[in-house]
C-alpha cells in the first residue's frame, strides 16, 4: 500500500511538472490564432462588465458620448503628431550643431538637451501655457494663441532633446570613411549631412523615434490639465455629466482602450523596424 501510494505521488509530481510547459506551449500556438485573440478579448471585457457591475444604461451613455470621445482622441493624436513634427525639425537641427567644431556651440546644445530631457513634462507644460500669451499682436492683427499650441510647444521641446541624442548617436555610427570620402568629393559639411549622412541616419533613428511618439502621445493627457478639450477631458465631463459610478468605470475603461488601439500598433511596428535593423 504504501509503495502504491509512493508510486503514485511520483507520478502526480511529474505530470504537475510537465503540465506548465504543456500548457504555456499550447497556449502559445492557441494565441496566434485571431479569432482566439478576439474571444479573449470579448471574455475580458465581459469580465470587466461582471466586476465593475456595468449595466445596459451605462452603455447606452457611452454609445451617446462615443462621437465626443473619438473627437478627443484627435485632439490627442492631432498634440502627438505635431509635437513630434516640431521635435523632429528642431531636434535634427540641435543634434548637428552638437557636433559642431566650435567647442561654444557644442556646449550650448549639450546644455540644452540636458535642460530639456531632464525637465519634467507636466512643468514644461504649464510653463508654456501660463507664460507665453493669450494671443499675439502682429502689424496690427490680434492673432489668438490657443491653449493647445502651447501643449505643442510644451511636449515639443523634450522631443526635440531626446531626437537630438538620437540624432547625435545615429551619426557617430556612421563609419569616419564615409565622411573622408565626401570631404574627397569636396562636398560642404552641410551636404555632407544632407546627402550623405542623413539618409543612413532615418533607418537607424526610425525605431527609437517610433517608441519616442508612444512616449509623447501617452503625455497629451496632460492637456486636460491646462483645459485643452482632449480625451481625458472629454471622460471627466462625461462622467460628471451622466453622474453614475457604473459609467465611470466604464467611460475610463474605454479611454485606456482607445490609449492602447493608438499606441500598440506603434509598439509593434518598433519591435518590427528593431528586428529588421537587427538583422542588416
Amino acid at each position: 500500500m504504501a509503495n502504491d501510494l509512493a508510486l503514485k505521488a511520483g507520478r502526480a509530481r511529474r505530470v504537475a511538472h510537465g503540465l506548465p510547459g504543456l500548457v504555456s506551449g499550447f497556449g502559445s500556438g492557441l494565441l496566434r490564432d485571431p479569432w482566439v485573440r478576439v474571444l479573449l478579448a470579448l471574455a475580458t471585457l465581459n469580465a470587466i462588465w461582471a466586476v465593475t457591475g456595468t449595466t445596459p444604461a451605462a452603455v447606452q451613455a457611452l454609445w451617446q458620448w462615443s462621437p465626443a470621445l473619438l473627437r478627443g482622441l484627435g485632439m490627442n493624436i492631432q498634440i502627438s503628431v505635431l509635437a513630434m513634427a516640431l521635435g523632429t525639425l528642431l531636434g535634427l537641427v540641435v543634434g548637428a550643431l552638437s557636433l559642431s567644431p566650435s567647442r561654444l556651440v557644442r556646449r550650448l546644445m549639450r546644455a540644452y538637451v540636458l535642460l530639456f530631457r531632464n525637465a519634467p513634462i507636466l512643468v514644461l507644460v504649464y510653463f508654456t501655457t501660463y507664460v507665453f500669451p493669450f494671443d499675439i499682436n502682429l502689424a496690427g492683427w490680434r492673432l489668438p494663441f490657443p491653449d493647445w499650441i502651447k501643449v505643442v510647444i510644451g511636449l515639443g521641446l523634450p522631443a526635440s532633446a531626446n531626437v537630438a541624442e538620437i540624432f547625435r548617436g545615429a551619426i557617430q555610427s556612421i563609419p569616419s570613411a564615409q565622411w573622408e570620402a565626401a570631404q574627397s568629393l569636396a562636398f560642404r559639411r552641410t551636404q555632407i549631412f544632407r546627402m550623405v549622412v542623413l539618409p543612413q541616419c532615418v533607418r537607424r533613428m526610425l525605431p527609437s523615434w517610433m517608441n519616442l511618439l508612444a512616449s509623447i502621445t501617452m503625455s497629451t493627457s496632460l492637456a486636460s490639465l491646462v483645459g485643452v478639450h482632449d480625451l481625458v477631458d472629454t471622460a471627466t465631463v462625461a462622467s460628471n455629466t451622466v453622474a453614475r459610478s457604473d459609467f465611470t468605470i466604464l467611460v475610463y475603461f474605454t479611454l485606456l482602450a482607445l490609449f492602447f488601439a493608438y499606441c500598440y500598433p506603434i509598439a509593434r511596428w518598433t519591435r518590427y523596424l528593431e528586428r529588421r535593423h537587427a538583422h542588416h
